[in-house]
C-alpha cells in the first residue's frame, strides 16, 4: 500500500453495501462524510482503523477513531439506535486508548436491536473526509472481521509558500525548527550578535535551500562544528521564541561524541570543533563586553579638557560609571567559564565558581605582587592576576566539564550533588592555579603582544591588507576565531591595533550597502540597504554582507576597496582601539581611558572612517551597482575544514 492510501477493515462478519445503499438519508447522501455500510452476521465489532480513541458516545451506540494521518473515523452501530441508550452495547475500550486495526472495541446484541425494529447495519464514516482525502474505493460484498474493504486516498498537503512572507517571530522560530531537522534533531542552541548557532544530531536533516530562501533569513552556512542561520539584527528576537518552543533545550545532555569517519582531516576537524566551543564560549559576552567598551570610551570624552573636563576622575559619579564598565572586564572569567559551561552542557555554577575563585579579591592582590605559592626544585610558581583573562578559563570550563562526566559516572547517585561540585572545584581550580592558567596566560599574552607589535610593525601594509580581506573570514564565520584575541589584546594590553584596523572594514561595507540604497529606485532595496548600512555603522555587517553586497559581488569588492584604504591611514598613522566595539558607533573606543588628552587614535578613526565611507560610497555608485543588474541567489557557503556535515 502506498503511503499516501490508508486501509479500512470490515468491522464485523458481514456484508458490506455502499453508503448509498443505506437506509438512513443522513448517511447515504455522504453528509456526514464518505465511508460504507456493513450489515453484520455477529455482534463482534473490531476497529476498522488504527489509530486514538477520540469519542464514545454515552449511549455506546458510536465510537470515534483518529489516525496518525489525522483521519477522523466513525463507526456507528446501527441506524437510530441513540434512543436504545447503550443496552445492547458493550464498549471494550476507554476514551484516550490507542487501538489497532482489528481489534475488538465492541459488541452489540443484533436480536435485541432487530427486536425493536431497527436497522443493524454498522457505518465506518470518515467525518473530515472533504478535508483529508481525495476518493474512497469500497469493495462490496461478503466479508470476515479483519478483511480490508475499503482504500481512503489522502490528499497531498500543499505547503504555503512563506519566502516572500514577513513571519512573526514565534512563525519563523517555528519555520527555523522544522527545516533544521525538528525538535529532535536539536542538541544544542547558543546565538552570537547576528546568527543561530545550531549543534545538531545530523545536519544532513536541515534544508538549507528553505532557510536561505525565507524572508527574515539572510544566510545558511556550516562552520566550526556548528549549523549557522544567519538572522540579523533579529537574532535575540528570534532565539527567544525558538528557545520558548524549545523549553527543555537548556537541560539536554552533551552530545555524545561519535567515532564515525566523516571524511574530514582528524586535524583540521579539531581545530574547527575548537574554534566552535571558542564562538559558543565568547559570543555570549560579546554584547557586554562591546558596551562596557563604549561606556568607557565615553567617560574619557568627558574628562577631556577641550570640551571643559566635564566629569573628574575622582569624582563619585567617574568612579561609579567606571565600575559598572570595568566589571564586565575585572570578571570576565566567570562570565566566560559561565558560558563555555552552557556550550559543554556541564554545570555553569560549578565553572562560574571556578572563575570567582581566579578573580577572588586576595588572588588578584597575590597575583599582581607576585607572590610565590611554592618552589618544586628550580622551578618557582607563582599567583597571577586572572581578572580580564579567557583563555585561561575556557580550558578551566573543558576540565570543569570533563571530570563531572567521570565523576557522574563513578559516584553513586546519594554523593553527586555534594561531591560532584566539591571534587570538581578543588580539582579543578588548583590545576588551573599551578599549571594551566599560567602556561595559557602567558601564550594568550604573549600572543596578544605580538600581534600589537605585528600591526604596528607592518604599518601601512598590514592595515591594507588586513582593511582588504577581513570580511571574508565574516562570510565563513571565521572571525569568531580573531573575536578571543581581540578582546585578549584590550584586556591584557589595554588595547588594540587590529581592531582599529578591523574598524574601518565595518564602516565601508556600511557606505557600499548604504550607496546601493541612495542610488536604487527600487522601494524594497531602499529599505532593505537603509537597514543594513545602520546595523554595519553599529558594528554588525553580516545584513549588509548577506541582504545586497554579496548577492551583487561588486558592491561587495567595492566595500572590500573602502576598506583597504582605511586599514592603510590606519596603519600610517598607528591608530588603536582601546574598546572592543567598532563601527561609527565605536567611536568613544577610540579614546585612551588612561590618558584622555592623547587624541591620535582618534583623529585617525575620523580620517580612516571618512576615508572608507567615501572610497566605498564611490566605487560602488560609479562601478558596484545599478538598477539593472541581476541579484543573485544567496551566497552559497564553502564546507569549511573541521565542520560538520
Amino acid at each position: 500500500m502506498q503511503n499516501n492510501e490508508t486501509a479500512l477493515l470490515a468491522p464485523a462478519n458481514g456484508q458490506v453495501i455502499a453508503l448509498s445503499k443505506t437506509s438512513d438519508p443522513i448517511f447515504s447522501k455522504g453528509t456526514m462524510g464518505q465511508g460504507f455500510g456493513l450489515t453484520p452476521s455477529d455482534g463482534e465489532v473490531v476497529a476498522p482503523v488504527s489509530g486514538k480513541v477520540t469519542m464514545i458516545a454515552d449511549t455506546k451506540h458510536a465510537i470515534g477513531i483518529t489516525t496518525a494521518e489525522g483521519l477522523e473515523v466513525l463507526v456507528h452501530m446501527g441506524v437510530d439506535t441513540v434512543g436504545l441508550k447503550g443496552e445492547p452495547f458493550e464498549v471494550l475500550i476507554k476514551n484516550g486508548d490507542t487501538v489497532e486495526a482489528g481489534q475488538d472495541i465492541a459488541t452489540m446484541d443484533l436480536d435485541f436491536i432487530k427486536s425493536k425494529n431497527l436497522d443493524t447495519t454498522i457505518m465506518v464514516l470518515i467525518t473530515n473526509s472533504a478535508m483529508k482525502i481525495d476518493g474512497l474505493d469500497v469493495e462490496e460484498g461478503s466479508a470476515k472481521t479483519g478483511d480490508v474493504v475499503a482504500h481512503a486516498y489522502l490528499k497531498e498537503e500543499k505547503e504555503e509558500d512563506t519566502s516572500n512572507k514577513k513571519l512573526s517571530y514565534d512563525e519563523l522560530a517555528t519555520f527555523i525548527i522544522k527545516n533544521v531537522g525538528g525538535k529532535d534533531n536539536i542538541n544544542s542552541l547558543v546565538h552570537c550578535i547576528t546568527r543561530l548557532r545550531f549543534n545538531l544530531k545530523d545536519e544532513a536533516k536541515a534544508n538549507d535551500e528553505k532557510l536561505k530562501n525565507q524572508r527574515g533569513i539572510l544566510d545558511v552556512m556550516h562552520a566550526g562544528g556548528q549549523y549557522q542561520v544567519v538572522i540579523g539584527n533579529e537574532v535575540t528576537n528570534v532565539f527567544d521564541a525558538v528557545m520558548k518552543q524549545l523549553p527543555g533545550l537548556g537541560n539536554n545532555p552533551a552530545p555524545e561524541q561519535t567515532s564515525q569517519n566523516d571524511g574530514k582531516n582528524p586535524v583540521s576537524r579539531a581545530f574547527g570543533n575548537l574554534i566552535g566551543f571558542i564562538t559558543g564560549s565568547m559570543s555570549p559576552v560579546i554584547g557586554v563586553i562591546a558596551a562596557s567598551g563604549i561606556i568607557k570610551g565615553l567617560l574619557a570624552l568627558l574628562t577631556l579638557p577641550q570640551l571643559g573636563a566635564l566629569l573628574n576622575v575622582k569624582s563619585p559619579v567617574y568612579i561609579t560609571v567606571s565600575a559598572m564598565a570595568d566589571s564586565a572586564f575585572f570578571f570576565l572569567p566567570i562570565m566566560v567559564g559561565f558560558a563555555a559551561a552552557k556550550r559543554l552542557n556541564s554545570d555553569p555554577i560549578i565553572a562560574a565558581v571556578i572563575g570567582g575563585f581566579i578573580t577572588y579579591p586576595q588572588m588578584i592582590t597575590w597575583g599582581t605582587a607576585g607572590k610565590m605559592m611554592f618552589s618544586l626544585g628550580s622551578w618557582n610558581f607563582q599567583f597571577l592576576n586572572y581578572s580580564y583573562s579567557i583563555f585561561p578559563m575556557i580550558l578551566a570550563a573543558w576540565l570543569a566539564a570533563k571530570c563531572e562526566i567521570w565523576l557522574k559516572k563513578v559516584l553513586p547517585s546519594y554523593l553527586q550533588m555534594i561531591f560532584v561540585p566539591l571534587i570538581t572545584i578543588l580539582v579543578v581550580s588548583t590545576i588551573t592555579l599551578v599549571i594551566t592558567g599560567p602556561v595559557i596566560q602567558g601564550a594568550a599574552n604573549g600572543i596578544a603582544v605580538f600581534i600589537n607589535w605585528l600591526v604596528s610593525a607592518s604599518g601601512w601594509i598590514g592595515g591594507l591588507v588586513i582593511g582588504a580581506f577581513y570580511q571574508l573570514l565574516v562570510i565563513f564565520g571565521l572571525h569568531w576565531g580573531v573575536v578571543p584575541l581581540v578582546a585578549q589584546q584590550i584586556a591584557s594590553t589595554g588595547q588594540s591595533s587590529l581592531n582599529a584596523i578591523i574598524c574601518s572594514t565595518m564602516v565601508a561595507q556600511g557606505a557600499a550597502v548604504l550607496a546601493v540604497a541612495v542610488k536604487s529606485k527600487k522601494a524594497d532595496m531602499k529599505e532593505l540597504g537603509i537597514a543594513a548600512a545602520i546595523s554595519a555603522f553599529c558594528g554588525v555587517t553580516e545584513p549588509a554582507l548577506y541582504g545586497i553586497n554579496l548577492r551583487y559581488k561588486k558592491v561587495f569588492a567595492s566595500g572590500c576597496i573602502g576598506s583597504a584604504f582605511g586599514g592603510l591611514v590606519t596603519g600610517l598613522m598607528h591608530g588603536t582601539m582601546f574598546g572592543f566595539t567598532g563601527g561609527l558607533i565605536g567611536f568613544s573606543s577610540f579614546f585612551n581611558p588612561a590618558h584622555p588628552t592623547q587624541l591620535n587614535s582618534f583623529y585617525t578613526f575620523l580620517i580612516a572612517s571618512a576615508v572608507s565611507i567615501v572610497v566605498a560610497f564611490i566605487a560602488t555608485w560609479v562601478w558596484g551597482y545599478n538598477d539593472n543588474m541581476t541579484m543573485g541567489k544567496k551566497v552559497e557557503k564553502k564546507q569549511r575544514l573541521g565542520s560538520a556535515k
